[in-house]
């Protein structure tokens, strides 16, 4: 199977999307360019795990890695989310040491969680079973997303956890916890960052952002504060202001 971990060894930044739309044009499109990872955001959109085999399927084999986002810490989802054959998950608003290790318990077979065993696409409906077992002990990803300020105080901790991959910050609803939704020059958001930083950047894990904008420089803001593990933009935000400039200048040219 494919491995993030070993591109993690490999490049200092990877570089990942946001799969908002459960169609395979979309996916086809993205996976022509080299993004290191692919997200399939199940926390906001209506793709729902029917969509996430043949999704996780057609990422896989252009060599991306497929991860899901979930929007709840929920065992049994993040069980099948697992066995629909995506490689990790990257799940919203963990606050706490105990929320992520639950998160890791739920990924993981015995001995290392408690995630129930099943044999379906993941595993090639039991004829890689062993191989899968081994990969999902070593290569599995999990990412805890930072989107609440009562979240930096247990980041250490929740970092500190040993399959704990990384973290992944969410700018809008971490400047939401602030009363402040998308004020993102606001300074009691800009010192939530800077915290965040200061606690991550020695933990030897991946310090991840979602950079909702379409504008490279901001991707490269956050690479130059030491971010590493990018999320560039979503599907629907790279079609939006794609439409949006082209008829500008089309109109501007009448």
């Amino acid at each position: 199977m494919l491995n993030l971990k070993s591109k993690c060894k490999d490049k200092p930044i990877l570089f990942g999307s946001w799969i908002t739309i459960p169609d395979i044009n979309i996916l086809e499109i993205f996976t022509d360019y080299k993004f290191d990872w692919l997200c399939i955001d199940m926390e906001h959109t209506s793709i729902t795990l029917d969509d996430i085999p043949k999704m996780t399927s057609i990422i896989e084999s252009r060599n991306i890695i497929p991860l899901v986002r979930i929007g709840e810490k929920n065992p049994n989802l993040i069980k099948r989310v697992m066995d629909c054959g995506s490689h990790g998950v990257i799940v919203a608003d963990v606050r706490s040491y105990d929320e992520a290790k639950k998160i890791v318990e739920s990924v993981k077979y015995p001995p290392d969680g408690n995630r129930g065993v099943g044999l379906y696409k993941a595993q090639h409906y039991g004829k890689k079973f062993e191989e899968y077992k081994n990969w999902l002990i070593n290569d599995s990803f999990i990412i805890p997303q930072i989107e609440h300020f009562d979240a930096i105080k247990n980041l250490k901790q929740i970092l500190s956890i040993k399959d704990v991959d990384g973290i992944m910050v969410g700018p809008y609803d971490l400047s939401g916890s602030l009363g402040k939704p998308g004020e993102f020059n606001d300074p009691d958001y800009v010192k939530c960052l800077e915290e965040i930083i200061n606690i991550a950047k020695n933990s030897n894990k991946r310090i991840g952002i979602h950079s909702v904008s379409t504008d490279p420089k901001d991707s490269i803001n956050y690479i130059n504060k030491g971010y590493n593990f990018i999320g560039c933009s979503l599907d629907s935000i790279f079609l939006m202001d794609n439409i949006k400039k082209y008829m500008e200048k089309l109109k501007n040219h009448e």
